[in-house]
C-alpha cells in the first residue's frame, strides 16, 4: 500500500476544492444586484445657486455683475446695506451646487455635494460655501449645503508666469449637505416588485427568473420582457419586502452578452468581446510609402557669360509598397485567433480599426459593430 505524504495530500485536497468552487460558479457569473436594479428605487438630482468666500483675490471681477448682486441681497438679509455698484469683490465667486439625493434618504443624513464656477473666478481654493439650499425638479428644498471646498487642482502665477493644474474653478464637499425633506416611499409593503436589467437580454432575464424561482422555492418570477422581471411577494416575505430582495440580490448567474466591436477612432482604441467570431476570411496588410525629397542645387554661368546664377530645386519621388503577408482564418474563429493573426500581420491600433471595418462590410464579423 503507498502511503501519501503530507505535503502531497495538502496538495490533492487544495486542487479537490478549486475544482470543486470553479465548477460550482459559471465564468461569467455576476450578482443579481450588479447587473439589475429594482424599479422606483434611484437616486434624484439636486441643485443650487451659492456663494463661496474667503478666496485669496482669485474670484469673480467686475464682469459677473450677479456675484455683486448676490453678495448685496445676502448682506442685505443680514442688515448690511450699500450700494453693489461702488464695490468689487475679488475673495467671492458665484458657484453652481449639485448634488444626488440616494434613495431611502432620512432627515439628518449627510451626502456630497460638487460646486463649480459660473462665473469668471480663476480659482476656488481655500474658499468656503455659504448656507446653499439644494432643490428639486419640483422646486423644493431637500437639503441645505455649507462648508470649505476640496480641490483637485491649483493655480498659482507670479513674476508674470503662472501655472494651472487640472481644474482650480470646481470642487467638492464630501458630506457637505444635510437632508432636510425625504421622499415617502413604502417598499416594505408591496405585492411585487419589478426588477430592471441594466442591459435588456433574454437569455440573462430567462436565466434571472430561473434562478430566482430556485432560491425562493416556487414560481414567484416571471419575465414580462428582456428587461423587466415580476416578482410576486411570497407569503413568508408579506410586510418585508427587505428580506426578500436581501435573499435574492446576491443570487449568482450566467450573463449572456452581445458580440460586439467597440472602436474609438480618436485614441485607436478596440475592444472586442469574447463572444466575437470571425467567418472565412483572408486577410493582407500593407504600406505604401510615398518619399518627396528636394536638394538645392547651385547654377553658376561659364566666366565671363552673361547668365546669372540661380539656385534650382530639383526634386526626387520615390514610392515603396511593403509587402503584407496574407493570413486566412477559419469559420468560427475567436477573438483571441483574430488578435494572434493581425499581431502576426504587424498592424498597429489604427490599422486594425480599418481592417475590422473592413472584415465587417465583407459580411465576416459575426458580430454588432459599434464605432464612439
Amino acid at each position: 500500500m503507498i502511503k501519501l505524504s503530507e505535503h502531497f495530500y495538502r496538495i490533492l485536497q487544495a486542487v479537490v476544492i478549486l475544482s470543486f468552487l470553479t465548477g460550482a460558479i459559471p465564468a461569467d457569473a455576476a450578482r443579481l444586484k450588479d447587473i439589475a436594479g429594482i424599479q422606483g428605487m434611484r437616486s434624484n438630482k439636486l441643485y443650487g445657486y451659492g456663494i463661496v468666500v474667503g478666496l485669496k483675490r482669485t474670484g469673480d471681477g467686475t464682469q459677473a455683475k450677479f456675484t455683486i448682486q448676490s453678495i448685496a441681497n445676502m448682506l442685505e438679509r443680514m442688515g448690511v446695506n450699500f450700494d453693489p455698484n461702488s464695490v468689487q469683490v475679488k475673495n467671492a465667486a458665484a458657484v453652481m451646487v449639485t448634488a444626488e439625493l440616494p434613495p431611502f434618504a432620512k432627515n439628518g443624513q449627510k451626502i456630497d455635494v460638487n460646486v463649480a464656477s459660473i462665473g469668471d473666478a480663476k480659482s476656488l481654493q481655500g474658499g468656503t460655501l455659504v448656507l446653499t439650499p439644494l432643490k428639486g425638479p419640483d422646486g423644493n428644498i431637500y437639503a441645505l449645503a455649507q462648508g470649505p471646498l476640496l480641490l483637485g487642482g491649483y493655480s498659482a502665477s507670479g513674476g508674470g508666469s503662472s501655472t494651472t493644474k487640472n481644474h482650480p474653478t470646481a470642487g467638492r464637499i464630501p458630506n457637505g449637505a444635510t437632508v432636510e425633506r425625504e421622499i415617502q416611499s413604502d417598499f416594505n409593503h408591496q405585492d411585487h416588485l419589478n426588477i430592471s436589467l441594466f442591459k435588456p437580454d433574454f437569455s440573462t432575464v430567462t436565466n434571472a427568473v430561473e434562478a430566482i424561482n430556485d432560491t425562493l422555492g416556487g414560481d414567484f418570477a416571471t419575465a414580462t420582457d428582456a428587461e423587466t422581471i415580476r416578482v410576486n411577494i411570497p407569503v413568508e416575505y408579506e410586510g418585508n419586502a427587505v428580506g426578500l430582495m436581501a435573499a435574492i440580490e446576491n443570487i449568482k448567474l450566467g450573463l449572456e452578452q452581445q458580440a460586439k466591436v467597440v472602436m474609438d477612432e480618436r485614441t485607436g482604441t478596440v475592444v472586442m468581446g469574447k463572444d466575437v467570431r470571425i467567418s472565412t476570411v483572408a486577410i493582407a496588410h500593407g504600406n505604401l510609402s510615398i518619399n518627396i525629397k528636394e536638394t538645392p542645387e547651385v547654377s553658376q554661368p561659364a566666366p565671363f557669360g552673361q547668365g546669372r546664377t540661380v539656385v534650382t530645386n530639383p526634386t526626387e519621388v520615390t514610392a515603396k509598397e511593403e509587402g503584407g503577408e496574407m493570413v486566412v482564418l477559419k469559420s468560427g474563429s475567436s477573438i483571441g485567433e483574430l488578435v494572434s493573426a493581425l499581431n502576426a500581420v504587424g498592424v498597429t491600433p489604427r490599422d486594425l480599426i480599418s481592417i475590422i471595418q473592413s472584415i465587417k462590410t465583407a459580411g465576416a464579423l459575426q458580430a454588432d459593430l459599434e464605432i464612439i
